[in-house]
């Protein structure tokens, strides 16, 4: 288990994070998401022991590791570019950190076998230089290279952020396979929401260097503690404008506490104006005017006019050609499903 216990770090009058207070399961992939420059990468740095704390402690199964060196942690570390030597073979690659700390010959080459079998190399690709592999293939030996000493403890700083949208998919899958079957505590740092909701058992959602919330991807993305939060994952209708001027039609929100209004945009439901429905007692409905439309191929976006504000709509059914050349729907919306926030 990791553990940081009131964790400040600052650079002369700069506080890069501030008060930090988590844990990390044993076994679990952990994931710092946030924009750039919010603390995520310093904190995973103090973490690996690349910089120093300015307050706090760094835990690890109850062992204090603030100040430790960082070859004395049982911490190993995947970059963003991998860091690996192109002029050497795969073989070498994994190989060089046990050389360095001269195990046995044999002792290495079973466990670069070992490990390499863990993460899907085969022995034909053992022997070839790392500059003749793809993206996938210098990932999964830049990830076998730093599990080959064992570490307790695997951080990987935005190791896809480099790579097309269609590998990045295929190798965040891999990734999330290589870890269950490894059984390795996982910290991962990323920018992309998309890739924590995917990969993550838990999220801690950074902001200028505090921590908004940790959850589960469920949790962040159904129950968004903060604007910031709800902002930052997925896509939103802000529905202030509307709940302000039709109060009584939003009875079942707690206007008084809250003045901030939000809903999913998966959450409307659009429908053409002629049609008739039934509605139930928590939903509302408006009518609008579509003013734009995008086709992704599952499922069709739409940007529709209400009351002057602009929502967005998915649908995965084309609606009728009549409907879009008339551009008047309905739209329909459960109070239920609306973030509220002060």
């Amino acid at each position: 288990m990791i553990t940081f216990e009131n964790i400040t770090i600052k650079y002369d009058d700069f506080t890069a994070v501030e008060n930090l207070n988590f844990e990390v399961k044993d076994g679990e992939f952990f994931t710092f998401l946030g924009p750039s420059g919010c603390g995520k990468t310093t904190t995973l740095r103090a973490l690996v022991g690349l910089n120093y704390p300015t307050s706090g402690r760094i835990l690890v199964n109850g062992k204090d590791i603030t100040k430790l060196p960082t070859e004395k942690r049982d911490i190993k570390m995947v970059f963003q570019s991998y860091a690996l030597f192109p002029t050497m073979t795969v073989f070498e690659n994994i190989a060089f950190g046990p050389k360095v700390k001269k195990w046995k010959k044999q002792s290495i080459e079973g466990k670069v076998h070992e490990i390499a079998s863990k993460v899907d190399l085969d022995v034909n690709q053992l022997q070839k230089k790392v500059s003749e592999l793809s993206g996938g293939q210098q990932q999964r030996v830049a990830i076998a290279r730093a599990l080959v000493n064992e570490p307790s403890i695997l951080v990987l700083d935005e190791p896809l952020s480099n790579l097309d949208a269609k590998l990045r998919v295929q190798l965040r899958n891999e990734l999330k396979h290589l870890q269950k079957n490894v059984g390795i505590t996982t910290i991962y740092v990323t920018h992309d929401q998309e890739e924590a909701l995917t990969l993550s058992d838990r999220i801690a959602v950074f902001n200028k260097g505090k921590i908004e919330q940790i959850g589960t991807p469920d949790e962040i993305y159904e129950q968004s503690l903060s604007e910031f939060v709800c902002n930052f994952i997925g896509d939103n209708n802000q529905l202030t404008s509307l709940v302000s001027k039709y109060p009584d039609r939003f009875s079942l929100l707690n206007q008084t506490d809250f003045s901030k209004f939000y809903s999913r945009i998966e959450r409307l439901k659009i429908i053409p104006e002629s049609d008739s429905f039934d509605m139930a007692s928590d939903e509302v409905m408006f009518e609008g005017e579509i003013i734009d439309f995008e086709y992704y191929g599952l499922y069709t976006k739409y940007s529709i006019m209400v009351e002057g504000t602009t929502l967005h709509a998915v649908s995965k059914e084309k609606l009728q050609k009549d409907m879009i050349e008339n551009k008047k729907v309905k739209i329909i919306l459960s109070q239920n499903d609306i973030l509220q926030y002060k």
